[in-house]
């Protein structure tokens, strides 16, 4: 079952690429990472690592609810959530960024890592992403509980930056 499981997910990301058999051929014998266009069969929101993480473990609490592909960046520190694509979505964060049509990602194969990406939660093989609804709820709750957790000096710094970005108007 768990090998049927993984050729299945190979085959479903593969898919995205321009190349099938390529892309599998460099996740097996060349770098290990292909570059996939985001779009077509889904697309990327990618979130600062301390965000995404809090985030997917607030998803993982919803037994009913199988959390999606969750791609990690160890070299950027963030975390990839694999969604439906939507062209006409307004994502909008403090380093929030969403890859959609014309955006490429760098993937490791389901099954290993592939120097600083790795996979927290592999394709599967069977289609399923997040939810943008459920995705949305979550990382304003983890965002709201990192703001409850940040330091003191931190919200006094981001305080300063506003006023000073705010007199830079007038």
């Amino acid at each position: 079952m768990q090998s049927s499981m993984w050729k299945q997910g190979i085959e479903w990301l593969a898919a995205a690429a321009v190349d099938p058999r390529e892309c599998k051929r460099v996740w097996d014998q060349g770098s290990g990472t292909a570059l996939l266009q985001a779009g077509r069969f889904w697309d990327v929101l990618s979130v600062p690592d301390r965000l995404g993480l809090l985030a997917l473990d607030l998803l993982w609490r919803d037994p009913a609810r199988l959390p999606g592909p969750t791609l990690v960046d160890c070299a950027a520190h963030r975390i990839g959530f694999f969604l439906p694509p939507d062209p006409a979505s307004g994502w909008v964060g403090a380093g929030v960024r969403h890859g959609g049509r014309g955006t490429w990602v760098a993937v490791p194969p389901p099954y290993r890592a592939a120097g600083l990406l790795e996979w927290l939660v592999p394709p599967d093989g069977s289609g399923a992403l997040y939810a943008p609804g459920p995705l949305e709820q979550a990382l304003r709750e983890a965002n709201g509980t990192l703001a409850v957790l940040a330091p003191a000096g931190a919200e006094r710094t981001r305080g300063a930056a506003a006023a000073l970005a705010e007199r830079s108007d007038r």
